[in-house]
């Protein structure tokens, strides 16, 4: 049985950084992409950042040069580094499981003053 649990977020100044984790369990992980999405209240949910089962990445514009996503398969977890975070930054931020389509519950992230 497949399960992804995120942690890491909170509330954070502009400027500020927080690290998410996303712990997952059940057999696809080291198979499978694995993505950030957020969605923001009243906005539809987007792609952060996602990176390959090789370690390819990829960001969205907004978050270049801010955010690092990795992985390590030994401990089935993916991250994301959030570094001068923004107040546009602030959502739910899910992990995403790709090959099976599988998202986990989602953490808060707050930027502000």
């Amino acid at each position: 049985q497949v399960q992804l649990v995120e942690s890491g977020g909170g509330s954070v100044q502009p400027g500020g950084s927080l690290r998410l984790s996303c712990a997952a369990s059940g057999n696809f992980f080291s198979i499978s992409t694995m993505g950030w999405y957020r969605q923001a209240p009243g906005k539809e949910r987007e792609l952060v950042a996602r990176i390959t089962t090789r370690s390819g990445t990829n960001y969205a514009d907004s978050v270049k040069g801010r955010f690092t996503i990795s992985r390590d398969n030994a401990k089935n977890t993916v991250y994301l580094q959030m570094n001068s975070l923004k107040p546009e930054d602030t959502a739910v931020y899910y992990c995403h499981l790709a090959f099976i389509n599988y998202w986990g519950q989602g953490t808060q992230v707050t930027v502000s003053s």
